[in-house]
């Protein structure tokens, strides 16, 4: 991961430049590493780099042989090793799992989207013809913004943040996941086009465990590409557990395979396979991190996962003073008001710090398999299995706007970079297509909520195989990530709030907020927050507040103690 600003048709580039080179060090805590831009016409392009892959030369922007285009990435591309053998006629310049976009380009147009496996938002300019054009990821995993101004309508610019763009654009908006921009056009177009993606289109695939199980094994074990030491976030609920599994078996494996084992298991290792490539880089054994309150369900759950599994584990704890002490600081970097956000990224924030201070650069989260099995709580009560779909096709496609949020920015707020194997475009192909009855929560049928991934990783039939967790985290049930680090989190922000909100700043909320009025005191406290931060009235125009639905009868708050399901419900 990386920070990416660009100006396109700018009037006075030589004057622009400097105030470019300032909306881009608004982001350097995305690219602590490196930073550089370039200038071409009426267009600079600037990036701040975080070294994952091709460490000696994949500084950006990257600038084709003949320099007619340049390429401004952030993120990650798994396939790019098949990319550049595809494409092997471009005189490649770096290392960089990046580059590939160029020759791709070259070949797709706009087109070439469709052919990245990976997590991405990149701007590319042509110079020869004037044009620009820029892309994010199927389904938003990393962040990216677009923005107008009403006194330069010919000018578009793009940021990783949207810090970046409230001095100039008076217009801005996420820039949709799956989507590709041409200025030749100024359009946007989607080129992320599943066969699930209808929401009124209900799934019908059998369920095979089998396959479930094998292409997730497989999304984490392209996710372990790097150059850097790596981690993997432990919460100890099922999602990050069975990751944090997986990606151990595969580290002890490429450690076995390629390194002595008298390496002391807390040094770097660097494999080389027969051809005398880097192979392997990392630790001989997977370092695991958890935060929570003193005490916590999740440390508790974590600890048993860490020393099941084997892995190096690191634990945090944290206090409520700390957590409070942090909420600006939060919304400054997740850039938004919503309440379920801010309660799960506060702690994942404060942790990231911690990790990075500890020599990563990397981590493996869970994010994403709650949408596609309908893991929420709340979801025991959708009226129907085609209800249960449609709303977990609407959760996927909105994960940009929330999860997929909350954990690009927690963690890029300090140079730390999390992947998401559950997000993985042939895991989504698989998973979202399998039909809904299959996915229903019914706690007296032993059904209980992401039963069938719960299922595919439960080797209990077969005796010679040693199982990925121990049942009793297999089959713990969902804690949302918010309450998981200490119930007293969640309850202690509503006294805050409390406390600092009056009842008569609540009962008269600002006029320009429109019909977006907060319901609750924690959300109003937030709200301010927000506007203190980001003034402009564009800037609110890219959140997405998230209430749980009404309609099935859902308690309005979204943590999931209310769900009625939950071993301990709180009362309405």
């Amino acid at each position: 991961m990386c920070g990416i600003f660009a100006a396109y048709k700018v009037d006075d580039i030589k004057t622009f430049k400097p105030k470019a080179l300032q909306y881009s060090k608004r982001i350097r805590h995305r690219g602590p590493d490196w930073s550089g831009n370039v200038v071409a016409n009426s267009t600079i392009l600037c990036h701040e780099r975080l070294a994952i892959v091709g460490l000696d030369s994949g500084a950006q922007p990257i600038v084709s042989p003949d320099e007619r285009f340049i390429l401004s990435v952030n993120g990650e591309i798994y396939n790019h090793i098949e990319l550049r053998s595809e494409l092997s006629d471009y005189k490649y310049k770096t290392l960089s799992d990046c580059e590939p976009i160029i020759p791709l380009f070259e070949k797709y147009d706009i087109e070439a989207p469709k052919y990245l496996d990976g997590m991405f938002a990149w701007v590319l300019y042509d110079k020869k013809t004037d044009r620009i054009v820029a892309a994010r990821d199927p389904i938003g995993i990393t962040t990216l913004y677009m923005g107008k101004s009403s006194k330069k309508p010919n000018t578009v610019y793009f940021a990783s943040e949207l810090k970046c763009l409230t001095d100039e654009c008076d217009e801005i908006k996420a820039f949709p996941p799956g989507h590709i921009y041409d200025s030749n056009t100024d359009k946007l177009t989607r080129y992320f086009q599943p066969n699930w993606w209808d929401e009124n289109k209900i799934a019908s695939n059998p369920c095979d465990f089998k396959l479930i199980r094998e292409t997730l094994e497989m999304a984490v074990r392209k996710r372990l590409m790097a150059e850097v030491p790596y981690g993997v976030l432990l919460s100890g609920g099922l999602d990050s557990s069975l990751i944090a599994s997986i990606a151990a078996r595969e580290t002890n494996k490429a450690a076995v395979a390629e390194a002595d084992k008298s390496i002391d298991a807390n040094s770097t290792l660097t494999g080389v396979d027969a051809k005398g490539n880097l192979s392997f880089t990392g630790w001989t054994k997977l370092h695991s991190f958890a935060i929570g309150l003193p005490g916590a369900p999740d440390l508790i759950a974590a600890k048993k996962v860490a020393e099941y599994i084997g892995t190096i584990h690191h634990e945090h704890t944290f206090t409520l003073d700390d957590g409070f002490d942090a909420l600006s600081d939060v919304i400054y970097h997740l850039e938004t008001y919503d309440v379920t956000t801010i309660r799960a990224s506060t702690p994942m924030y404060l942790l990231s710090r911690k990790i990075k201070a500890q020599g990563v650069k990397m981590v493996l989260s869970g994010e994403g398999s709650d949408e596609i099995f309908g893991g929420y709580l709340y979801f025991a009560q959708a009226p129907s299995a085609p209800e249960f779909h449609t709303e977990c096709v609407k959760r996927v496609k909105n994960l940009h706007l929330a999860d997929c949020l909350r954990a690009n920015k927690s963690t890029m707020a300090w140079g730390l970079e999390a992947r998401v194997p559950f997000l993985d475009q042939e895991f989504l192909k698989v998973c979202m297509n399998i039909d809904p009855k299959y996915k229903l929560i019914n706690p007296k049928d032993g059904k209980i909520e992401k039963y069938i991934l719960r299922k595919a990783f439960d080797t209990s039939d077969d005796p010679s195989a040693k199982p990925y967790l121990p049942d009793e985290i297999l089959w713990r049930q969902k804690e949302q990530f918010s309450d998981g680090v200490g119930y007293s989190w969640i309850d202690g922000l509503k006294d805050l709030a409390e406390k600092m909100v009056s009842d008569e700043e609540f009962a008269h909320p600002k006029p320009e907020w429109g019909d977006d009025i907060p319901t609750t005191k924690e959300a109003y406290f937030y709200r301010c927050k927000f506007d203190d931060l980001f003034p402009s009235k564009a800037a609110a125009s890219t959140v997405m507040r998230w209430i749980p639905k009404a309609e099935w009868g859902c308690h309005e708050d979204p943590s999931g103690r209310y769900a009625k399901i939950h071993d301990a419900a709180v009362e309405n």
